[in-house]
């Protein structure tokens, strides 16, 4: 159980009121991690910043990585969070499930990708040559893999966050993996 209460607009600096304000906007509320990270004065928009600075990896491949890392790490929050975010953006939810355990054996490029990034993690960095050679072979290139080396730390950073705290899930909860697909 939390002891952390989520903050409410009133509670925040004015600073991160106005970032409530476009986040009530954009996305119609303000999801708990993201008011949680107002405790800072700074860490929303830090993190904000950073998230939506510009990549190389499209938005679907965003989520490949988003639901790797965050399975790997166990973050309920974020599997539920980009588990919506990946329908939004097209995947199945068979294929959801797919990305999560690490792999993509509906599209040779993703599978590289959904790869990568599940070793990146379990292996704190110390990536596998065989997987960073199949992430070359696929097409992917040094900026994609900087580029996606940057995602996980971002992802990683709202893992450890929610892990931490605790607060709500205000997403719908993403399904249990099961054990063959990992």
């Amino acid at each position: 159980m939390s002891n952390f209460k989520v903050p409410t607009r009133a509670e925040v600096t004015t600073d991160n009121q106005a970032i409530f304000d476009h986040l009530e906007k954009a996305v119609g509320f303000v999801p708990n991690l993201f008011a949680t990270y107002a405790y800072s004065e700074s860490a929303l928009k830090n993190y904000l910043d950073f998230s939506n600075a510009k990549t190389s990896l499209k938005a679907k491949e965003k989520e490949v990585v988003n639901l790797a890392v965050s399975q790997v790490n166990n973050c309920e929050y974020c599997l539920a969070a980009h588990t919506a975010i990946a329908k939004m953006n097209g995947f199945t939810d068979a294929e959801i499930l797919e990305l999560r355990s690490g792999k993509a054996t509906f599209d040779t490029k993703l599978d590289a990708l959904a790869k990568l990034s599940k070793n990146i993690v379990e292996n704190r960095g110390s990536t596998d040559e065989v997987v960073l050679q199949g992430f070359f072979e696929a097409g992917w290139t040094k900026e994609n893999l900087v580029d996606t080396i940057s995602l996980v730390g971002d992802k990683t950073i709202s893992n450890y966050l929610h892990k931490t705290t605790l607060v709500p899930i205000d997403f719908p909860a993403a399904p249990i993996l099961e054990d063959t697909l990992v």
